[in-house]
């Protein structure tokens, strides 16, 4: 079967389509918000920032659903997807307003600062908790052996949402914020991702109850939280292509995160003058389209590369070239061969994060697949964090350093080096499992994978819930303490025997 078949073949799954919806307005409306903050933290005239400035918005947007995310995930595997994302668009969307009130009380004060950052890291770290939820949902939206399919058209939403949102808020900042003021233009900024959040919640109501699962429903304790997450942890470490694809996100992402810091340095403060703001804003926000056009073009490329060499060849030939392209034209302090740069490197990061969601897709079991996912979202974002500090520590305020940026390079070689050796261990049938909607050839069947249930909207999924509508115990119930909440009925016995198949 060909890429362009499997790609009409996933896209004929009429939820799998809504869920794209879903995704596509939920992170324009991120998009929007990353550069509402990023406009007021970063790139007034009162303040020049340095790389510790950057680390602080990244610390501030990344780490608090870091730390709280592993226990907020049982919430995935036990609640009704659909009303879980629905309930975090309205926060967002409320939230968002909000935000656009403080911008306009504060004139750009600092003492706004401190509620204007906790109340967007918030939002963002909502919309982190409803990509986990989405992609926990995937499996009910698609076919066993479309997974690579999927991820290849989930991938290309993401970030194509983003690039939307972050042009549509880059050209609010600058054309408002000329007409009237910065504080103006933020306002609006906010107030536009209030609506994504709002009309994505809209969307989502679309699905029927439980469509996307949990399908097996069951009384949960809040205090087995810690015992759920052990079973998650031992379940992926028992997954090792899941594992290593998790353990190499992070990684790649360090890295990735390092250049980003000192990219957006090098344009505020090397390239630009302190008040030329405009400038400073236009340069970034090409930066950032051309990162983000690499990620949307991988969406092409990755297919028939998975097809034709399959999923660890890829990866290692993509963390090659990244190796490349961060040495030349990446060390160069042009900004034209920078942007080139992010291209390049954006499509070869994207192809590795593509391959890696399908092995986290394909290998992790359902009933635990909502947990994981967020320890893959930890893995994903906070790297960014610790890439912040880092830079920070090495970087000059302008930051400039070629050093810096060829180690980057020898990084990337390292980290494919690595990576072929231990995925060989493993086996390259292992790493293939899930593509079989591309390749054409019969794999094991992915874990947890029975595909839709069923082609229309109203159809449900799984059993009808346990003491539905009689009293505790019921969908979406529960508080703090003893009182029952909902759960995912896992199998010891199940669980031993998959475990047995690596």
């Amino acid at each position: 079967m060909s890429v362009a078949a499997g790609l009409q073949e996933v896209w004929r799954q009429r939820r799998f389509r809504r869920l794209l919806s879903v995704k596509l307005l939920s992170q324009t409306g991120d998009g929007i918000v990353q550069v509402g903050v990023a406009s007021f933290a970063l790139f007034s005239p009162e303040r020049q920032p340095d790389a510790w400035a950057i680390a602080g918005v990244l610390a501030i947007m990344m780490l608090p659903f870091s730390v709280l995310g592993p226990f907020v995930s049982v919430v995935i595997d036990r609640w009704d997807r659909r009303r879980t994302v629905m309930t975090a668009d309205v926060i967002r969307m409320a939230l968002s307003v909000a935000l656009a009130a403080f911008v306009l009380a504060s004139g750009r004060s600092a003492l706004f600062l401190a509620p204007i950052m906790v109340t967007a890291l918030v939002v963002l770290s909502l919309e982190r908790f409803q990509v986990a939820t989405l992609l926990s949902g995937l499996p009910h939206t698609i076919d066993k052996d479309e997974f690579l399919a999927a991820n290849t058209a989930l991938p290309l939403v993401g970030p194509l949402g983003v690039m939307i949102g972050a042009a549509v808020a880059a050209a609010i900042r600058l054309t408002v914020g000329a007409a009237w003021s910065p504080v103006v233009a933020d306002a609006c900024i906010f107030s536009l991702g209030a609506g994504c959040f709002l009309f994505s919640a809209a969307v989502m109501r679309g699905f029927a109850p439980r469509s996307l699962g949990p399908g097996r429903i069951e009384v949960h304790r809040l205090n087995e939280t810690f015992r759920d997450l052990a079973a998650a942890a031992r379940h992926l470490g028992q997954r090792k292509p899941a594992l290593l694809g998790l353990l190499l996100v992070a990684a790649q992402r360090t890295v990735f995160g390092f250049i980003s810091v000192a990219v957006i340095l090098l344009f505020r403060n090397y390239f630009h003058a302190r008040d030329d703001i405009p400038g400073a804003i236009g340069d970034l926000a090409l930066w950032a389209l051309a990162t983000g056009a690499g990620f949307v073009l991988a969406s092409a490329v990755n297919p028939v590369l998975a097809r034709r060499f399959g999923l660890r060849v890829t990866v290692v030939a993509a963390l090659a070239l990244s190796a490349l392209f961060q040495a030349a034209p990446g060390s160069f302090f042009i900004p034209p061969a920078l942007v080139v740069a992010s291209f390049l490197i954006g499509l070869w990061a994207q192809c590795v994060k593509m391959n890696c969601d399908t092995l986290i897709q394909a290998h992790v079991a359902d009933e635990f697949k909502g947990r994981v996912l967020v320890l893959y979202d930890i893995a994903f974002n906070t790297p960014m964090v610790i890439a912040g500090v880092i830079a920070a520590l090495l970087l000059p305020d302008d930051g400039r350093s070629r050093a810096a940026f060829l180690g980057c390079a020898v990084l990337y070689l390292a980290l494919a080096a690595v990576f072929a050796g231990l995925s060989r261990r493993i086996g390259t049938a292992r790493f293939s499992q899930g593509t079989e909607s591309l390749t054409g050839k019969t794999g094991p069947t992915p874990v947890g994978a029975g595909g839709p249930l069923g082609r229309e909207e109203g159809r449900q999924a799984g059993p009808p819930p346990v003491g539905e509508g009689a009293g505790p115990g019921s969908v979406g119930e529960g508080a703090v303490g003893n009182v029952a909440l909902p759960d995912v009925a896992v199998g010891n016995a199940a669980v031993a025997e998959e475990a047995g198949e690596i």
